[in-house]
């Protein structure tokens, strides 16, 4: 099996050297091959999704993969900063369906920001549409305003828009998580004022059917975001799109203490995906050995499970990082008092311990 190793930008490197190790210490006989993305890719070749990370990450059965961006690309033409070798991935591959959990962990309870009575077992996946949404609508771009109040002045714009097609298979990828796990699904739109989410709502809503053991309600992104931080337990799966997803799965990563500890799976029609933690490249720390790589290890474990069909590799893991977390080992995003303050590579190595 051919995993592709692509570290990207600032703790990129870090976090996936963490991770690489673990999966090491598995005993397993995995294939896995290196190459340059986002400013990395840009400094190697002139493009932030180079044409052989490209071809690597097609030929691998799953990527890995660290972060992306740094400040110091900020001033390139669009096309050309990191974070559009995500998002080129995400096309080129067809990866349409995001997995985001959301998991507290009881040791952690005491470094989310909610009362442990709100949040404690509090248990989430978030299932975000990836492909489609604003984010890739066409047209798109700067123009003088061709209407409006303020006519021939300078605008941008982007368009919202999804094809039933899309809707369809997401709403089916959801419905289906929500049978293994809870039987409750919640699709997020904001259906009162966009056309885009009254046309979403009715497609959920008419799969519905297919599905009569899943309960199903709908829910505006607005509350949405509010039930996230006011009663947060009230969820299982929920459904949204792009944008939506995007912000919602930030905020819940929150709830568990620190968007550390949130993995995430990118997966196509066949289940082939890209694994990254959720939190971005932090230019601000990198190189000082203090980003957590829990996240980037938990996303593994992810690979493991839904490309590599390797389910207790992926327990292992998993059992490793709440022995680790038991054995009251904490980096600088989750430690509170009373717990053992390490680096980087000292959590890497204790999840390596654990494992044995």
């Amino acid at each position: 099996m051919k995993i592709a190793i692509l570290p990207g930008d600032g703790i990129g490197t870090e976090i996936t050297e963490q991770a690489v190790k673990v999966l090491k210490a598995l005993g397993e006989t995995f294939e896995m091959e290196s190459a340059p993305v986002g400013g990395a890719g840009y400094e190697a070749s002139g493009h932030p999704l180079p044409e052989a990370t490209l071809k690597l990450a097609k030929e691998a059965d799953a990527i890995l993969f660290g972060a992306v961006g740094d400040w110091k690309y900020d001033k390139l033409e669009r096309s050309l900063r990191p974070e559009q070798a995500i998002l080129g991935l995400r096309k080129h591959l067809g990866l349409f369906a995001n997995f985001r959990p959301a998991i507290l962990y009881p040791e952690l309870a005491g470094a989310s920001t909610l009362k442990p009575e709100v949040v404690s077992g509090l248990d989430i996946l978030i299932v975000r549409e990836l492909t489609g949404d604003i984010y890739f609508g066409q047209p798109r771009g700067m123009r003088e305003a061709p209407d409006g109040p303020f006519k021939g002045a300078r605008e941008g714009f982007d368009t919202m828009r999804y094809a039933e097609p899309e809707i369809r298979r997401i709403a089916h990828v959801a419905f289906q998580a929500a049978q293994k796990r809870g039987k409750r699904l919640t699709s997020v739109d904001k259906a009162n004022v966009l056309e885009t989410f009254q046309f979403w709502k009715e497609i959920v809503t008419e799969i519905h059917a297919e599905y009569p053991d899943v309960e199903l309600d709908h829910m505006y992104v607005d509350n949405a975001a509010m039930q996230l931080v006011r009663a947060p337990k009230k969820f299982d799966v929920i459904v949204t799109g792009n944008m939506f997803g995007d912000i919602l799965s930030d905020a819940a990563a929150m709830l568990t203490g620190s968007i550390g500890m949130l993995p995430s799976a990118s997966l196509d029609a066949n289940n082939k995906g890209l694994y990254e933690p959720s939190h971005g490249s932090a230019p601000d720390i990198a190189g000082k050995g203090i980003a957590n790589p829990l996240a980037t290890i938990l996303s593994a474990a992810m690979m493991l499970r839904y490309s590599l069909n390797k389910e207790e590799q992926a327990n292992r893991i998993e059992a490793a990082v709440k022995k680790v977390l038991a054995q009251g080992l904490r980096t600088a995003d989750i430690y509170e008092q009373g717990t053992t303050k390490v680096g980087t590579t000292e959590m890497g190595d204790a999840v390596v311990k654990a494992l044995a």
